[in-house]
């Protein structure tokens, strides 16, 4: 009898697919380590240089049991921090994120594989899961050490401080001069949040959250509810960042910009009784209208000749019946389109003799349109949406998580970045052309090794921000 033929051994983690030309064409799943994030290397280096997740650790009372603890508070931020950048947008994907290597030694994880895990079932995870993350999200000052799922607690004004001393500490040299933006945005709810109202401007449930920036600086990300005036709690955020940045910088001239719902005389007077300048915009009315109708005509005249559309500027002395408690310098745009009159205006406290109408209206005035484009960031690359928790405190560190997350992203577009096509990149620009590249990752007991793909095509970018970033590090690293 004829022995049987020895089959060929079946691996079962193993695929084949349709052949290419003589070639089979298999895959498998024994490449080892390997990550989608290779570039996030450059996240590390810019947040161990400005040492970001460690101060704002600071702002957080860590009570749980020091000899139970595997995941160190600042681990868990940088772990939550570093996810949003990298585009993980929810605490779920933190539990397939939680086997990865290259996170983990990212967030500063010693046992980058988990090896070393107290728990057999944990073992081979060396990051936190959603739960664990979860908490810190919920924890109260004077009730965390009580609570025993909730011992992770946030000093809210603590956090405040470290946004607008990372904007200190970003400069080398005192500016003689700053502005800050303020914005209110629409931040749309689809659930029973508390604190949540119908906005008839938005259309929609939402919060009304305000930002604060000083350029690509974000200062404040103050979640508000939608049933106030858009400038509400402004005054209070300003007192307490003009009063920080005076402490570090006592000679610097600020100015206050933002549109039209942030002229209020509450706000005015108050930057008229701190030195501070403003420039703000004003919602036009009849009486704005009458003033303006003799440059309104000029304008015609000269879109009649021209066959263009035309603009004349022109300063005017007004104060509101009622609302104002003093007369204000106001700037009237008189132009006329192909449409038709489009009359606009700002009012100010900067003085006719120091900036004239036109500069003031086109260089100063127009210019806080590119905050805008910041808030965009902020909601739709960053997750600052993301408010879905039922408590409204929960939901504003949240937000705080996403904005801690555009600091980093901006820092590293600033300084490693700085002069290169992705200098004024958007954060999900970045993510997706230097950050998301495949990597191989091999870890031995004195190296861990990032070979990053032989065919990405911004190299020379990419090793220029890690020169730059290895330059700036901190002597001590």
């Amino acid at each position: 009898m004829k022995a049987p033929q020895a089959q060929t051994p079946c691996n079962q983690q193993t695929s084949s697919f349709q052949a290419l030309g003589s070639r089979k064409v298999e895959v498998d799943f024994s490449g080892g380590y390997l990550s989608s994030d290779g570039g996030s290397i450059l996240l590390r280096e810019i947040d161990r240089n400005h040492s970001f997740t460690h101060q704002l650790a600071q702002c957080f009372t860590d009570s749980r049991f020091a000899p139970l603890v595997e995941h160190q508070l600042p681990h868990l931020l940088a772990q939550r921090i570093h996810g949003i950048a990298l585009g993980y947008e929810d605490l779920n994907d933190h539990d397939e994120l939680r086997l990865d290597p290259l996170l983990a030694a990212l967030v500063g994880k010693a046992d980058p594989t988990g090896a070393d895990r107290r728990l057999e079932r944990d073992r081979g995870k060396p990051l936190a899961g959603k739960s664990t993350l979860n908490r810190l999200e919920w924890g109260l000052a004077g009730e965390a050490e009580d609570d025993r799922y909730r011992r992770i607690a946030i000093d809210p004004e603590a956090v405040d401080r470290f946004f607008v001393d990372t904007f200190l500490e970003a400069h080398e040299e005192v500016p003689e001069q700053i502005t800050l933006d303020l914005d209110a945005t629409d931040d749309p709810l689809h659930g029973g949040q508390e604190g949540r109202f119908f906005h008839a401007y938005y259309g929609g449930y939402c919060y009304l959250p305000l930002y604060i920036f000083c350029g690509s600086h974000l200062l404040c990300a103050r979640l508000r509810q939608a049933d106030q005036d858009a400038s509400a709690g402004s005054v209070e955020e300003l007192e307490r960042i003009v009063a920080q940045i005076r402490e570090r910088w006592p000679e610097v001239s600020i100015r206050v910009r933002a549109d039209s719902g942030f002229a209020r005389d509450g706000l005015m007077s108050w930057c008229e009784a701190h030195d501070v300048e403003y420039v703000f915009g004003l919602a036009r009315n009849d009486r704005l209208r009458e003033l303006l109708d003799p440059a309104l005509d000029e304008a015609e005249d000269l879109c009649a000749e021209s066959g263009e559309p035309e603009r004349v500027f022109t300063d005017l002395r007004y104060r509101t019946l009622k609302s104002w408690s003093r007369e204000r310098r106001v700037v009237g745009k008189a132009e006329i389109t192909l449409r038709g009159p489009n009359p606009r205006f700002i009012v100010t406290s900067v003085p006719e003799d120091a900036i004239d109408a036109t500069t003031l209206y086109e260089t100063v005035y127009c210019a806080r349109g590119d905050m805008e484009n910041r808030i965009k960031e902020q909601q739709l690359c960053l997750f600052a949406d993301r408010t879905s928790a039922h408590l409204m405190r929960v939901n504003q560190i949240r937000l705080w998580m996403s904005s801690v997350a555009y600091v980093l992203m901006d820092a590293l577009r600033r300084t490693a970045l700085a002069g290169t096509e992705f200098a004024r990149a958007q954060c999900s620009t970045l993510r997706l052309k230097l950050l998301k590249i495949g990597a191989r990752i091999r870890i031995s007991v004195r190296r861990i090794v990032c070979s990053l793909a032989s065919s990405f095509p911004r190299q020379e970018v990419f090793l220029l921000a890690a020169r730059r970033l290895a330059q700036a590090r901190p002597l001590a690293a």
